[in-house]
């Protein structure tokens, strides 16, 4: 088969990776990818959110199957788009991808499922928002009911706080469009962690767990970021609570979404708070996380390509999956300044190096090759994910590769897995 990723992050790198593995892969290319996704699949110099060229691109070149990466072409509808062209994708249709797209169409959503969520309320209004939240407790949660690249919640523990976040989105328009209307909710204690499952409209195919770190600073403090690391398994994710998660979370909400006439097809990836009550659903997203999707990939022993086929041609029912016994840790390196202003165009070096260690891989996020070496092209640079026995392991591992890669001008949370493990790792 001849397949289209979309993306050029260290997400698609991994799916690249392993699509690339497939034998039912015969020519993989990438729309846009990056200098260090070429050496697993051809990239095409097409942007992400161009739909019409990249409809038109795959239909040119004969392409099978499209699997696109980001949440904003979904939302966008290349989905729809593509298959409107005759050209198999995977992945929601725009009115299915919603749930992601749109926080309020979620929680709508999850009440009319009967799926709990915390208490809510939707504000265009400043000055409204402002007075909901000084009456409010505290901790209080502040959402860009749009996409906003994984940035657009603040958590804030102060009034002051609040009413930043709210001012940032709604008065100096930090957000753009995604941030014109904001979901104001109460805060809900206990640990957060991904849930993946692939879904086909009807059926589900649960993934490996994990848990990610979206903040930018150690013990998860500063601002929120794209995630700076994660886990998998993650111990928050018991049996039990995976299977309260399927019957009250995911289950309902295909059913909800089939009844509305938008069966959900492609990733669904629940970001859930585990409570002393159960699990509980904070938001969805409607593709891989990133950098989840990094450490989950690199536990599956399965061919991927025939779950995401399988997917989207509504015949999950007879799919399984095989996955690794060992964990996977997988630490991001990210530009100093980083979700701020930082610099590009900085040297890195030592990737061969760190990768040379067994079970070590890294999927570029953003980087270019020059003639004098790999360099820096954007906020989150690379992902380093490792293999090990326990978690303790792959964590030794993982940060034994980010010392062999030297790069002044970067930097990475030297504290992954801390819920876990309770513990920093070693200096």
């Amino acid at each position: 088969m001849r397949i289209l990723v979309i993306g050029g992050g260290a997400r698609e790198h991994a799916l690249c990776r392993a699509i690339a593995a497939s034998p039912l892969t015969t020519a993989l290319y990438c729309a846009p990818g990056n200098d260090g996704i070429a050496a697993q699949a051809e990239t095409v110099a097409i942007a992400a959110g161009d739909l019409p060229a990249l409809i038109a691109w795959a239909g040119a070149n004969a392409i099978d199957f499209v699997v696109p990466g980001p949440e904003a072409p979904l939302a966008a509808g290349i989905v729809d788009g593509m298959e409107g062209a005759g050209i198999a994708c995977f992945g929601p249709s725009a009115a299915a991808a919603r749930l992601e797209g749109s926080k309020t169409f979620m929680k709508q959503m999850a009440a009319a499922a009967s799926i709990v969520t915390a208490p809510w309320r939707r504000f265009t209004d400043a000055a409204a928002a402002r007075a909901h939240v000084e009456a409010a407790a505290l901790p209080i949660v502040i959402k860009a009911d749009g996409l906003a690249a994984g940035k657009g919640v603040t958590v804030a523990t102060s009034v002051a706080e609040a009413r930043r976040a709210i001012d940032a989105a709604l008065i100096h328009d930090a957000f753009g469009q995604a941030g014109r209307s904001l979901v104001i909710e109460e805060w809900l204690e206990g640990e957060e962690a991904s849930f993946h499952a692939l879904a086909d409209g009807t059926h589900l195919l649960p993934l490996a767990t994990a848990q990610d770190h979206k903040r930018a600073g150690e013990g998860d403090s500063g601002p929120n970021t794209g995630g700076m690391g994660c886990y998998s398994p993650t111990p928050a994710l018991t049996e039990a609570a995976q299977s309260e998660a399927i019957e009250a979370v995911l289950k309902p909400t295909l059913r909800h979404m089939a009844a509305q006439g938008a069966p959900f097809r492609g990733v669904l990836y629940a970001g859930l708070m585990i409570t002393p009550a159960g699990p509980r659903l904070l938001e969805y997203n409607v593709r891989f996380g990133d950098p989840e999707c990094q450490a989950i990939l690199a536990r599956l022993v399965s061919d991927l390509l025939p779950a995401l086929l399988a997917s989207r041609d509504g015949e999950l029912g007879h799919m399984d999956l095989r996955w690794r016994s060992e964990a996977a840790m997988t630490v991001v390196m990210a530009a100093r300044g980083y979700p701020g202003a930082h610099a590009t165009g900085t040297a890195i070096a030592g990737l061969e190096a760190a990768e040379a260690i067994p079970g070590v891989t890294i999927c570029h996020a953003a980087t270019r090759r020059s003639a004098s070496g790999w360099q820096a092209a954007g906020g989150r640079v690379l992902s380093i994910t490792a293999l090990g026995d326990g978690l303790a392991a792959a964590r030794e591992r993982a940060y034994r590769a980010v010392d062999r890669i030297h790069w002044p001008d970067g930097f990475c949370r030297r504290d992954i897995g801390w819920r876990a493990l309770a513990a920093p790792p070693a200096p």
